[in-house]
């Protein structure tokens, strides 16, 4: 069990939970040596002991960890600490493209495309370094609050130039985006990539996926055989050439599909051009329904030479009894099969759909889904909430609203409780204190200063005011700004012939500021007297400035000479 401030590798310290997958957990941890925030993915413990999960679960490291792109989540560490195997992942925060259209529904042609063309940039990069993601998906990709979005959860892709790989024809993706070769049993490839990047750009247009079922073999079935639905027929407004991208990267024949997801993206690029809004709607080159007969030809050829062979050592009357009698035998066991345990399964159970139980208490959430007739999971998922309080319920997996069969099982998801903290009234609190405090919960910290005079006898770096209201939450990436003290002083007028130069030492001293005196000669004033200073008196002044005055120092004066030659009479006689 994985607990808070658990140290993995003597490095990652765990802070919390984030997220649980087939394969693994996900922690936010802290990297003790380079302290930053982290995503650190942790294999199940009950998965660590089988041989073949573990193998995947390095080789898929490995792999991904050799990409570098801004538009795909980083991995940072790969390892194993007491039989626990981890990855070590950029730790980014945002909405999901799942809970971001959940939200909005269908989005603005310029989002879409500006979201398409940073996924179809970073697919592109994995695929030159021989990686197929395998499960794009919304839910796989994350919007920054700056538009940014990043490819995240690589733990199922696959190196192409890797060797033989377990499990190789299962299908791992989300049914909803898996290509048509994926659902037929099929490897993936580059362009299965693209194919579901096609389809979550449809539903980035209009909001909602192109194929629904009650079951995941039920949608499976309508990626290989059915058409993808006309945007342009769901919206007249809609661009031929956003259409057509589409329809060129969800064709269900591979040869039909763009080679290469950088071919996708230079399409993107000019999608929104208005001279390219009614150009033709794209006919496919190659047929799109039995595509594959030609193989299911050369393996049925095979058969049929490797039968001949046999039969010519067989009675070949036997033989078509045989056959005949089995063609009869498995048409009578398929119909039984199907009309008391398939068409049961089928027609019995109603489609019932999901309460919205948000906001209740886990016992009031079960005690409705029960009585609709669901079958609630014991494990609870928790998700972070700055709307329903902790302990409440968020929501359902699968979502509120879905239709499914009487019995479907369904998880629910709890708030663990909002990430952001109350602000309170700093006013008269340390400036830097209050700074240190919220920058670590993720909170951006400005300061705007004010002139405050000296007399007012202000702390310096005293918060005066905040921008946001006591009692308001804010989270990592919010913005805060404190109105601080700017402490100036006033220049007194120290040529008004009451200053001498000792006096404005003084207030130099006092104000730490700096002063710079030059003497000069002015016969019209006395010495000592201050007649120049470069700020005016009533200007306002800060700690560390600099004064320059001017002081009178005349030369002083030589005594005056007799000039009197007269010889002084002194009455003697000769």
């Amino acid at each position: 069990m994985i607990t808070r401030g658990q140290l993995i590798n003597d490095r990652y310290e765990i802070i919390r939970a984030i997220g649980e997958g087939g394969m693994a957990n996900v922690y936010l941890a802290l990297d003790t040596i380079l302290d930053r925030k982290v995503a650190v993915k942790i294999l199940r413990g009950d998965l660590a002991e089988d041989e073949k999960f573990v193998r995947r679960f390095q080789r898929e490291a490995i792999s991904a960890s050799s990409l570098n792109d801004p538009n795909i989540v980083e991995v940072y560490d790969v390892g194993e600490d007491n039989g626990k195997y981890f990855i070590v992942m950029e730790y980014v925060q945002g909405l999901t493209l799942k809970q971001l259209i959940k939200k909005r529904g269908a989005l603005t042609l310029p989002e879409v495309q500006d979201i398409m063309l940073q996924l179809t940039s970073a697919v592109a990069h994995a695929h030159e370094s021989y990686i197929i993601h395998r499960d794009i998906k919304p839910q796989n990709v994350i919007i920054l609050e700056d538009g940014r979005v990043k490819i995240m959860d690589f733990g199922i892709a696959v190196a192409l130039n890797a060797g033989e790989f377990t499990q190789t024809n299962s299908v791992m993706g989300t049914v909803y985006y898996i290509p048509p070769e994926q659902a037929n049993g099929g490897a993936a490839t580059i362009k299965s990539d693209i194919y579901s990047l096609g389809i979550l750009m449809y539903e980035l247009v209009t909001g909602h996926v192109p194929f629904k079922g009650d079951n995941p073999v039920e949608v499976a079935i309508k990626h290989m055989n059915e058409e993808i639905p006309s945007i342009c027929e769901y919206d007249p407004e809609m661009p031929q050439s956003i259409e057509n991208i589409i329809l060129r990267a969800a064709a269900k024949n591979p040869k039909n599909r763009y080679d290469s997801a950088l071919e996708m993206h230079e399409d993107l690029e000019t999608a929104l051009d208005k001279d390219r809004f009614n150009e033709p709607k794209v006919i496919y080159k190659y047929r799109e329904k039995g595509f594959d007969d030609e193989k299911s030809s050369v393996k049925q050829g095979r058969a049929a030479r490797n039968a001949v062979k046999e039969e010519d050592k067989k009675d070949k009357r036997m033989n078509k009894a045989l056959i005949i009698i089995g063609s009869i035998v498995g048409v009578l066991i398929f119909a039984l099969l199907f009309v008391f345990i398939i068409w049961p399964k089928i027609s019995d159970k109603p489609d019932i759909e999901i309460p919205d139980v948000q906001g209740m208490t886990v016992k009031q959430a079960e005690s409705t889904l029960e009585d609709k007739g669901f079958e609630v999971l014991g494990k609870k998922k928790k998700e972070a909430s700055d709307e329903v309080e902790e302990g409440k319920v968020i929501g359902t997996d699968p979502e509120i609203g879905e239709s499914l069969k009487e019995g479907s099982e369904i998880s629910l998801i709890v708030s663990s409780g909002s990430e952001k903290i109350e602000i309170e009234d700093y006013t008269g609190k340390d400036f830097e204190k209050v700074k240190q405090e919220l920058e670590e919960a993720g909170i951006r910290v400005l300061s705007d200063y004010k002139d405050v005079s000296k007399d007012e006898n202000v702390k310096e770096n005293t918060i005066l005011s905040q921008d946001v209201e006591a009692g308001v939450k804010l989270g990592e990436g919010d913005t805060i700004t404190f109105e601080i003290p700017n402490i100036y002083v006033s220049y007194p007028n120290f040529t008004d012939g009451t200053y001498t130069e000792e006096d404005v030492k003084k207030f130099c001293d006092e104000n730490g500021l700096s002063l710079d005196v030059t003497y000069v000669e002015d016969a019209s004033n006395s010495n000592g007297a201050v007649i120049y200073q470069n700020r005016q008196a009533g200007a306002k002044v800060s700690e560390g400035a600099d004064l320059r005055i001017k002081v009178v120092k005349n030369p002083e004066k030589e005594p005056a000479e007799n000039t009197n030659t007269e010889t002084q009479d002194t009455g003697d006689i000769e």
